[in-house]
């Protein structure tokens, strides 16, 4: 843990009396459990989602750790699943302050193959789950956030510069990162903020199905200038930041959370 007890008390309920809904863990090692557990660290209250009922065994364990009271099933190409998902969030807390979005998925023949030769299925496929449902989440969260709210998604570098192996994912990606500008930018009046949060690589079971993604490791901690991985709490914390009121005059950003990674040429 990046962050030791003390530091940790500092900053103790900045984010009291915030309600909002993590996307996105399958388990311990996922960036969205590891800013969920941050977040309700430092006083949120979080909605949890599974994908289906093989990963609900894994989730439940941790939804109980955050003190979640909704964790519920969330398939983004399941058509509904959304739409219920915010009707019951409506139902139990009337309204919502923030969304981690940290979902992506490309067929893996696609993902481990050139972008010239991606298939239209598993392009479609990568974007609608890794990107539309980014643009859905903010359109239902929109009549929620009555106060005003914070959307965070997860990008990657590979949205900017060629990543050798990341291949279709990084267009998907860069896609994301122009839909939270153009949000940001249509959600502002109603004092929501959008942001792209761009981790460095992370040993997540989601980037295990990269090719020779060791090597992307490596590559990773040689070029930053902390020499280092972040961890996900690092990432987290930077989230909590995002969505508390000190970011109040913060929006359509992309935020690299990567050692200084994404800074060497």
């Amino acid at each position: 843990m990046v962050y030791q007890e003390g530091q940790m008390e500092s900053i103790r309920n900045i984010l009291a009396g915030k309600r909002g809904l993590i996307v996105g863990i399958a388990n311990e090692d996922s960036i969205a459990y590891g800013c969920a557990s941050v977040l309700h660290q430092l006083g949120a209250e979080c909605a949890v989602t599974y994908l289906n009922a093989k990963a609900e065994k894994y989730v439940r364990p941790l939804a109980e750790q955050l003190q979640a009271k909704l964790v519920l099933p969330l398939d983004v190409e399941q058509a509904g699943q959304l739409e219920r998902v915010f009707a019951e969030i409506e139902k139990h807390w009337g309204g919502l302050d923030f969304i981690i979005h940290s979902i992506a998925y490309c067929p893996m023949e696609d993902l481990h193959g050139r972008v010239t030769d991606c298939s239209l299925a598993g392009f479609q496929q990568a974007m609608r789950v890794s990107c539309y449902s980014f643009i859905e989440m903010a359109r239902l969260a929109e009549p929620l956030m009555k106060r005003g709210g914070s959307l965070i998604t997860m990008s990657y570098y590979g949205a900017d510069k060629v990543v050798e192996n990341y291949n279709i994912m990084g267009p998907v990606k860069a896609a994301l990162e122009s839909v939270s500008r153009y949000l940001a930018n249509e959600l502002g009046p109603k004092r929501i903020r959008v942001h792209a949060v761009s981790p460095g690589p992370l040993k997540t079971r989601a980037a295990s199905g990269i090719a020779h993604f060791d090597q992307l490791i490596e590559d990773a901690i040689s070029r930053a200038p902390q020499n280092r991985l972040v961890e996900i709490e690092e990432v987290g914390m930077t989230c909590a930041f995002l969505i508390s009121d000190a970011a109040s005059g913060l929006t359509g950003q992309t935020i690299y959370v990567d050692g200084g990674h994404h800074i060497k040429a």
